[in-house]
């Protein structure tokens, strides 16, 4: 289980800073803690011209950390929002 900690203005999860997130209506997280790339995304089936990627920590049906890309979050546009840098440090599944 990863461990959740704030300074007040920031969110770290295991002493990483997080620099965005994301939640969705069924209690799904995405937390990036570095942006890897602006380059083309090979996620399949994710193709596009050009896509960010991040890495980071997710809280889906299993806590994991790995590799996200904005064409991911955007497919789910409906239902999936990106968390304000007030509301962050108290984001997540503790």
């Amino acid at each position: 289980m990863a461990n959740f900690t704030t300074d007040g203005n920031h969110l770290f999860i295991d002493g990483q800073k997080v620099i965005h997130g994301w939640e969705s209506y069924n209690g799904w997280f995405w937390f990036a803690i570095e942006r890897w790339s602006d380059a083309v995304s090979d996620i399949a089936p994710f193709i596009t011209p050009k896509n960010t990627v991040y890495f980071g920590f997710v809280q889906g049906f299993i806590e994991e950390w790995g590799y996200f890309s904005l064409s991911e979050i955007d497919r789910l546009k409906i239902c999936i929002w990106e968390i304000s840098k007030e509301q962050l440090p108290f984001s997540g599944r503790r």
